[in-house]
């Protein structure tokens, strides 16, 4: 697929279905994410296949989240939230780790950065005939999810990319 169609005709998916990406895919992916802009060259991003455990990990994790935001959300609502990310072939975390001062390379550049390697990944996985979903919501932002997939707090989750076959 060419560079300017990829960009053209890319669609979030709103489902997505299996199969997703193989690992050579994944690494294709994650090859193509790691060539994005990145002034300093520090690539601030971490991404990260989240595998079955880990993916129940963070499952559990936004379900808690939403109980501490939420006293009287329902079960029913929980499981909701887990489902969410249970139902993708296959789950990236995307994040922005800013662990040290850069006088010449702000903040705010290196969270950029990490939004370009995601556009990258994710027109990777188009050329390949996968679709996507880049989420972030409430989750991505609380402290515990954070550091149930390893994340320090100050850490910024750009996103949680689902990836699979588009579903209709």
């Amino acid at each position: 697929m060419e560079l300017i169609d990829a960009i053209t005709t890319r669609r979030s998916a709103a489902r997505l279905a299996a199969p997703g990406p193989n690992e050579a895919e994944l690494d294709t992916l994650l090859d193509a994410a790691n060539r994005a802009p990145d002034h300093g060259r520090l690539r601030p991003w971490r991404l990260r296949v989240l595998d079955a455990s880990a993916r129940q990990a963070l499952a559990q994790a936004v379900a808690d989240a939403r109980r501490r935001r939420d006293p009287a959300a329902t079960e029913e609502q929980l499981e909701k939230e887990r489902e969410k990310f249970l139902r993708s072939p296959t789950l990236l975390l995307a994040a922005c780790v800013v662990r040290r001062d850069q006088p010449k390379v702000p903040e705010i550049e290196q969270i950029l950065a990490t939004g370009a390697a995601v556009e990258n990944l994710i027109l990777a996985a188009h050329a390949l005939g996968y679709a996507a979903m880049w989420k972030t919501g409430p989750a991505a932002y609380d402290v515990a999810v954070k550091a149930a997939v390893g994340l320090a707090p100050e850490d910024h989750v750009a996103g949680f990319v689902h990836l699979g076959t588009r579903a209709p």
